[in-house]
Formats: C-alpha cells, sequence, structure tokens
C-alpha cells in the first residue's frame, strides 16, 4: 500500500511553521494514541503514521528532502523503512518523542514521566564523495565504519542507588514542613543500570571499539552537502540501549571534464581546424552517458551546442537542466610546407578574412580541397 503525503496525514499546509507542525502531530498522538484505543489495529496505525510524518518534518534536513523528492528521497519505502535510511519505527521510538512534545510526560497514557531514561548510542559522522553521475542516478557505497559496540561478555546490572528507578528522591525539612525533589541519578546518569562484567579492552560501560561494514543507498538526486540519515548505525548504547545513528555529509568530486552550474552542465570540446571547417561527429560524455553531436561546417571557436535536458534534475521542479557544449577550434602550430604555402596565399588574395563575409564560403571549399 502506497504511504500518504506526510502533510495529509497531520492535516496540515505544505507552508506550516514548526509550531505548527508540533501541535498537529500532538492532536493526532491523543486521538490515536493505543492507550485510548485498545486493540484497535487501524488506531494505532494511524498513531505510527503520524509519529513518522513528524519525524519527517519536523526537522528541517528531512523534511528539504520530503518536498523534493517525496517518500522517494526518504528511502526506499518512505521515511524509515527500505534502504540505508530506515531500520522501522518502533513504539518505543514514537514514546521517546513525547518529551519533546508533552513535556517529559504523557498525562494518564503509557509514557511514563521523570523516570528511568531510554539509552541511546552517540551519533557518528562521515562524508562520502560522489562523482556528478552518481548524484544524479543514485548509487550504493559499501563503507567501512569504526564504532564503539558492546564487547562480548558484557553484563550489568541494576544501579544500587536508584534501585533501577533513574531517580533519586531527596526530602528536605523546611519551615512550611518537607519538601520532596527528584533529581537525576548521579550513579548511573539516569539508566537505571551499571556495569557488571567489563571484558578486557572494554570501556568502563562495556563498549569497545570495533569496525563494521555499512551499505549505504543514496537516491537519486543528491546534492553537495546534504546529510543523509541511517538510523541505527551509529556507536552501540550501553546495556542493552538503542544504537546511534550514522550522519552521511555526500561531498561532491570536482569534475576536471563537466563543470555544474545550477542545474545546467558546461563542457569544453577542443575540435581540429580540418574539423572545424569541414564538419565532424564527435562524443561528448554527459551524466547519462555518452551522446553524439553534429559540429556543422564552418564552425567558429566559442559557438556553444545546447544538449536539453542532459543537466542535473531540478530541485524546484520535475525538469532537468541542460547541458552546454563550448566549441574551442584549436589552430595547427605546424604545418606542412604545402599547406604553409596555401594559407600565406590565402592570406595575399584577401579572402582569408577574420569576419564574416561572402568570401567566406569560398575559403572553406579550398580548405576542404586541401585537406581532402
Amino acid at each position: 500500500m502506497s504511504k500518504r503525503d506526510y502533510y495529509e496525514v497531520l492535516e496540515i499546509s505544505k507552508s506550516a511553521s514548526a509550531d505548527e507542525i508540533k501541535k498537529a502531530y500532538r492532536k493526532m498522538a491523543i486521538k490515536f494514541h493505543p492507550d485510548k484505543n485498545p486493540g484497535d489495529k487501524e488506531a494505532e496505525e494511524k498513531f505510527k503514521e503520524a509519529a513518522e510524518a513528524y519525524e519527517v518534518l519536523s526537522d528541517d534536513q528531512k523534511r528539504a528532502r520530503y518536498d523534493q523528492f517525496g517518500h522517494a528521497g526518504m528511502g526506499g519505502n518512505g521515511g524509515f523503512g527500505g534502504g540505508g535510511f530506515g531500520g522501522g519505527m518502533n513504539m518505543e521510538d514514537i514514546f521517546s518523542q513525547f518529551g519533546d512534545i508533552f513535556g517529559g510526560g504523557f498525562g494518564g497514557f503509557g509514557g511514563g514521566g521523570g523516570g528511568r531514561q531510554q539509552v541511546k548510542g552517540s551519533n557518528l559522522r562521515i562524508r562520502i564523495k560522489l562523482n556528478l553521475e552518481e548524484m544524479v542516478n543514485g548509487t550504493q557505497k559499501t563503507i567501512k565504519v569504526k564504532k564503539m559496540k558492546m564487547a562480548e561478555g558484557a553484563t550489568s546490572k541494576t544501579c544500587p542507588t536508584c534501585n533501577g528507578s533513574g531517580v533519586q528522591i531527596k526530602v528536605m525539612n523546611t519551615m512550611f514542613g518537607q519538601m520532596q525533589t527528584q533529581t537525576t541519578c548521579g550513579t548511573c546518569q539516569g539508566i537505571g543500570k551499571v556495569a557488571d562484567k567489563i571484558p578486557a579492552g572494554a570501556n568502563a560501560q562495556g563498549l569497545i571499539k570495533d569496525e563494521e561494514e555499512i551499505t549505504i543507498n543514496i537516491p537519486a538526486g543528491a546534492r553537495d552537502g546534504i546529510q543523509l540519515n541511517v538510523r541505527g548505525k551509529g556507536n552501540d548504547a550501553p546495556f542493552g540501549g538503542t544504537p546511534g545513528d550514522l550522519l552521511v555529509i555526500i561531498e561532491e568530486e570536482v569534475d576536471q571534464t563537466i563543470k555544474r552550474e545550477g542545474d545546467n552542465l558546461h563542457q569544453e570540446l577542443y575540435v581540429s581546424f580540418a574539423e572545424a571547417a569541414l564538419g565532424t561527429k564527435k562524443e561528448v560524455p554527459t551524466v547519462g552517458g555518452k551522446v553524439k553531436i553534429t559540429v556543422d561546417p564552418g564552425t567558429q571557436s566559442g559557438k556553444i551546442l545546447r544538449l536539453a535536458g542532459k543537466g542535473l534534475p531540478s530541485i524546484d521542479s520535475y525538469g532537468k537542466g541542460d547541458m552546454f557544449i563550448h566549441i574551442n577550434v584549436w589552430t595547427p602550430q605546424k604545418l606542412t610546407k604545402e599547406q604553409k604555402e596555401f594559407f600565406e596565399n590565402q592570406m595575399s588574395s584577401g579572402e582569408m578574412v577574420a569576419e564574416p563575409s561572402g568570401k567566406e564560403k569560398t575559403f572553406f571549399d579550398k580548405v576542404k580541397d586541401l585537406f581532402n
């Protein structure tokens, strides 16, 4: 089944502000919350759908990608499934959002409040260079990433200070009577667990340096500087928490042949004096493969040929830019005796002039005879 438009899911316009997006999500979350709709599978799916829409639209970079590419730009099956960008959005992910949206608790619903914190590993950030063809058509990259992983044999136990609650409760006597305060446990930092057995080479949290091979699917139309989020491929979290994410920043390789100007591409094409005079056909590389172009007889240096639709996909529309071929006529530096005499005769006769005139045709006819 095809995914619904995220703006439609939250019932907002595409120009909605961050505050409007947050309010719309809160409304949907309350309406379709599982605790409010027990046993209702349809409500649960709408609850997850709203959470998925919010995660994308509340993030400026993800929203920009979604506005440009739709669900395809989120990686395969949409915002959280498929390719290198997904990993699935579970109920734990959704409830973890409530701290931001509902201020740390969710009233009588199952979100809890002020208790043990969900541990998440730190994110990793890498840069990947792509050539123009890879950026236009999309590609798949397999890379090795150095990261922190849970060491084999590492175990944890309940924090003895907070007994696993993640908080410490302090009672103070004041002139108004006793006051109770609740703070994050200083021993376990709110996790509720501490290390028990730590294998050799692991740190105090049971994590050890390792290397993992990761395949990343990069969608067509990627741009220099864009950031892709590969969920769950960052550093592991201690004590069975959620792994962090791998943030992939795209960099464009400098192309020595093709230059980019917005969505348009430019390329220099050098032809010999004979090819310019007689006309020829040339193969030129484009981001979609080689294309054969025609250089007309009598082509002058500086002429520009336009290949419509052979540029980059447009950010603001479904169209593509163009490719422009800049013709440069190469003047021979060494001439045979016969060729030199020919050009000297043309210069003395006045027929070889550096401006368009009726004599130009006569001159090129003579050039054809010479080189043929």
